[in-house]
């Protein structure tokens, strides 16, 4: 075949998405973080941005942050405006799920693409450190006596650390619609509410505390892991014998309208930016715990994620 022929014919097949797109491999990729900046989301997105770069999977990433209603703005704006681009992406995760479950929003998660689950990680919760309150004990005796008196503030309503305080205050009998969840766009604002004393108890990723707690500016008190996590002088809350252990994970998604060869192409492009130096040192960083899935074993564990997220919730009295 004449190499005009040849050409002609790569480029008509590509156009249908019948060729693996190895060009957007070397040209800009396009991640849209649907959080303000400064939590986790936009740590995940950034992260594996310089991550595609490190590995060779794209010459640049631009990023775009637009935050609210747990993603869900996000996640209308990504799908409406990246529609059949294979070189844009979505961070989400458990949080997302969660949100959309509590706030039922018109957008569907299962109008984008999934591709992979990034990580896995835990929440801790947090005293500013001038509270007058010292330990997990002390919270929820407070919480009995007056529950709208402790402001729990965190990601979204719907986040993973909503729901732990919901289910602690069923733990403890205290009715769970009347805990005081002060809910922020971004993880920025949370941080700058905790150090502030504008909440009682704040709740996060370790990743997003670590730096605060380790300047001695937050108490760490409690985690929602099964053991106590690494390089954090935190029990857990079974240990401070509460019922309550929930885990949050992140991932990423693609616009709907790409093809299953498109598809595939941005699965194997984050999966090879997970197998980098860069992602190596995000994961230490910000103690993550890498935990890649993707293809059909991801879209059940997200179908399986909103099932047991769904029961939680009504079993706390959040939905």
């Amino acid at each position: 075949m004449r190499r005009d022929e040849f050409l002609k014919s790569a480029a008509a097949l590509a156009a249908l998405g019948l060729l693996p797109m190895r060009a957007h491999a070397s040209g800009n990729m396009k991640i849209l973080v649907p959080a303000n900046p400064g939590g986790g989301w936009d740590i995940t997105g950034r992260a594996l941005g310089k991550a595609l770069q490190d590995a060779g999977a794209a010459s640049s990433v631009t990023f775009e942050n637009k935050g609210g209603a747990a993603g869900a703005i996000g996640l209308a704006q990504f799908v409406n405006a990246s529609k059949g681009d294979p070189n844009a992406l979505l961070v989400m995760g458990a949080v997302m799920l969660g949100g959309l479950i509590t706030g039922k929003p018109p957008v569907s998660l299962s109008q984008a693409t999934p591709i992979a689950r990034l990580t896995s990680e835990y929440n801790v919760f947090v005293l500013p450190a001038s509270s007058p309150l010292k330990t997990m004990k002390d919270v929820v005796e407070q919480l009995k006596k007056d529950p709208g008196s402790v402001k729990w503030g965190g990601g979204s309503r719907g986040a993973t650390e909503h729901v732990a305080a919901a289910m602690l205050a069923r733990e403890v009998g205290v009715d769970a619609t009347k805990i005081n969840y002060v809910a922020f766009r971004g993880g920025g604002e949370a941080i700058a509410a905790i150090l502030g004393g504008n909440v009682t108890v704040g709740g996060s990723g370790f990743s997003e505390f670590q730096q605060y707690i380790e300047s001695g500016k937050m108490r760490p008190i409690a985690v929602t892991s099964p053991q106590r996590l690494k390089g954090l002088d935190a029990p857990t809350m079974k240990e401070l014998g509460y019922n309550v252990e929930i885990g949050n994970w992140r991932g990423v998604y693609a616009p709907p309208g790409i093809t299953p060869a498109q598809r595939q192409a941005l699965t194997d492009l984050v999966v090879k930016a997970t197998r980098s130096k860069a992602w190596a040192e995000a994961l230490e960083k910000n103690g993550w715990t890498p935990a890649v899935m993707t293809g059909k074993e991801f879209d059940e564990f997200v179908d399986r994620e909103f099932a047991s997220l769904r029961a939680v919730m009504a079993k706390s009295g959040m939905i």
